[in-house]
């Protein structure tokens, strides 16, 4: 079972789960320069995954939902990107990292197939 939720298949709390579990983490980093930028643009970006799925739930439109969706691989890319900075600023922090950077391309493709199977059911229709 994945440690970010009890049930991986409840994508709201799971990705409350992830940014809460990431924030615990990160208040412990130790503040030094180079983290000083990273950790706010960590925080900022795993938080507005679930932010946008949760909006995505709430969608008007196909095409909103399709949008936020996209917003959410967006948000769980850069998310990827920061974790990666991070661990290159505290090479000490990598293996505490590592299930964080999982659990983030495990949601990238699982947004980019909720992304791309939305697209296509909108195109046959």
């Amino acid at each position: 079972m994945n440690k970010f939720s009890n049930n991986k298949y409840d994508l709201e709390e799971r990705t409350a789960k992830f940014a809460e579990t990431l924030i615990a983490l990160l208040r412990k980093v130790k503040i030094i320069p180079l983290n000083q930028r990273i950790i706010p643009q960590l925080v900022s970006a795993c938080g507005s995954v679930g932010v946008n799925y949760c909006e995505a739930n709430e969608a008007e439109s196909k095409r909103d939902f399709v949008h936020k969706i996209g917003i959410c691989k967006k948000e769980i890319k850069e998310t990827k990107h920061w974790l990666r900075l991070l661990v290159s600023a505290n090479p000490e922090l990598k293996e505490d990292l590592r299930p964080f950077w999982q659990e983030a391309h495990e949601l990238l493709l699982i947004f980019s197939k909720i992304k791309e199977s939305s697209v296509k059911k909108k195109i046959e229709n």
